[in-house]
């Protein structure tokens, strides 16, 4: 995986190719799936969400230019494997999940396998988790119609938030940078996420 789909397609962070080398990814999916799980493509997990193929793992991870001391928020825990690579790159993972059974099921899921250094919350991800900010990283795993503001707003001056923005349907992925003298947004890739579901989200799943 890490040779073929990561490296071979210009992912270039020794830390993000070691971390995505060390976390068992067949861990996080279904067993039916386990022969599957290191293909380049997204599985569903249930709830209507999927575990984002290894590429997009490895690309979003990357803008986030981590260097190991870093607080991290995570938007969208999901199956809990892209929490799982950010636990090993940085110092300290907050990761928030508004279905509940997958933060229940996340949270046995890290403690047997002893990722001490994520913290599980159950709620709107949309308004961040304002009791922790600020943070050096936000990373949305759900497709947003616009850069939440109140993100935005919970990074650090030097942090930087990693989202996919656009439709329902398709997106790009945003790198956007807070610094001193303002917001600076770079573009990435194309992408397709499943719909961020918030108050500053898309409003309902229909």
């Amino acid at each position: 995986m890490v040779e073929h789909q990561l490296k071979a397609r210009g992912i270039k962070d020794e830390r993000v190719l070691a971390a995505m080398e060390t976390v068992q990814r067949h861990l996080f999916v279904d067993e039916r799936l386990r022969d599957r799980a290191y293909d380049d493509c997204a599985h569903s997990i249930g709830e209507g969400q999927t575990i984002s193929q290894p590429y997009m793992v490895a690309v979003m991870t990357e803008l986030l230019e981590l260097k190991g001391d870093e607080k991290v928020l995570e938007i969208g825990t999901g199956s809990g494997y892209q929490g799982a690579v950010l636990s090993i790159l940085a110092s300290e993972v907050f990761t928030v999940e508004r279905l509940r059974p997958l933060a229940l099921k996340v949270q046995v899921l890290y403690r047997e396998l002893g990722y001490s250094n994520i913290h599980v919350i159950t709620g709107d991800g949309t308004l961040g988790l304002p009791g922790q900010a600020p943070f050096d990283g936000i990373i949305v795993t759900a497709a947003a119609p616009r850069v939440p503001d109140v993100l935005t707003d919970q990074l650090k001056t030097g942090g930087r938030l990693v989202i996919p923005v656009g439709s329902r349907y398709s997106q790009v992925l945003y790198q956007v940078k807070k610094t001193a003298s303002g917001i600076s947004t770079a573009l990435s890739t194309g992408c397709v996420f499943v719909p961020l579901i918030g108050k500053n989200g898309w409003q309902d799943n229909s």
